[in-house]
């Protein structure tokens, strides 16, 4: 299996853990809980910056002792918008379920911007879609880089069945702007009915690093540099949450030479 492929862990409590240390690079951590009504997920965002997205079901967030409320409302990450929370560094959090909830910790260095907590509405976050044909997907931004925050860039992606994204091929593995940032990865993917799967390449161009996935309901891909297109095979709607960070917080990526001439499509 690759060293890049989380698989998914059934049950609730802690299913998935992404550390800078056990993914060998600086800045991205990704962190996945499942509680059932009535259990708390808690944390310290110590000397980070955390996004807390509610990718299904609802719970009463709080940061350090202050009472957001009782946030999220969709039950499947393919119904609608998301529900999140922002939490700068030096901060205790929790999260009370109010229902099943499946709640996503996207971490990235803090660097003392002091910013305040604040809820991320459905309201507030736009779309788009991009591409065409059968490369169309539909993008929901929560944290995109006009939104404030330190290093954090968080966007969910839903791609329909028999769809590919991330496509074509582009990467962001370069500190070299204006012409492309450097920005670790993670890919958080759920099938839609959930038996489903899809497959991801993560390569480079002299192909020192060239994995190819399958991935299934609750996968986790790591794209610490390269290539990283990934594709839903028919009848199975694709959804993931991406989590970027790297030295400057902007998405300026390449697409790769011998396929740009699909941009041109």
């Amino acid at each position: 299996m690759s060293k890049l492929l989380l698989k998914a862990k059934p049950g609730t409590g802690h299913v998935a853990h992404v550390t800078p240390e056990s993914a060998g690079w600086t800045y991205v951590g990704f962190d996945l809980h499942r509680a059932e009504a009535g259990q708390t997920v808690s944390g310290r965002s110590e000397d980070k910056e955390v996004c807390l997205v509610f990718v299904t079901g609802k719970g009463v967030a709080t940061v350090n002792g202050r009472d957001l409320g009782l946030l999220g409302e969709r039950m499947s990450p393919f119904e609608g918008k998301p529900w999140s929370v922002y939490v700068p560094e030096g901060c205790n959090w929790s999260v009370t379920a109010d229902t099943a909830l499946e709640l996503a910790v996207c971490s990235a260095p803090g660097l003392g911007g002091g910013l305040p907590v604040r809820v991320i509405s459905p309201d507030d976050l736009g779309q788009e879609t991009r591409g065409k044909g059968t490369n169309t997907r539909y993008v929901t931004n929560i944290l995109p880089e006009n939104e404030p925050a330190d290093s954090l860039l968080v966007v969910e992606v839903i791609t329909p069945g028999g769809h590919t994204s991330s496509y074509p091929p582009h990467k962001h593995d370069q500190d070299n702007l204006p012409a492309e940032s450097y920005l670790e990865e993670t890919y958080y993917h759920r099938f839609n009915p959930p038996q489903g799967f899809g497959f991801q390449r993560v390569y480079t161009d002299d192909r020192s690093l060239d994995e190819a996935m399958a991935i299934e309901d609750g996968d986790v891909v790591m794209v610490p540099k390269g290539y990283h297109p990934c594709a839903a095979c028919h009848g199975y709607d694709l959804y993931y949450l991406n989590v970027m960070a790297g030295p400057k917080r902007t998405w300026k990526f390449h697409n790769a030479v011998e396929h740009e001439w699909l941009m041109s499509r």
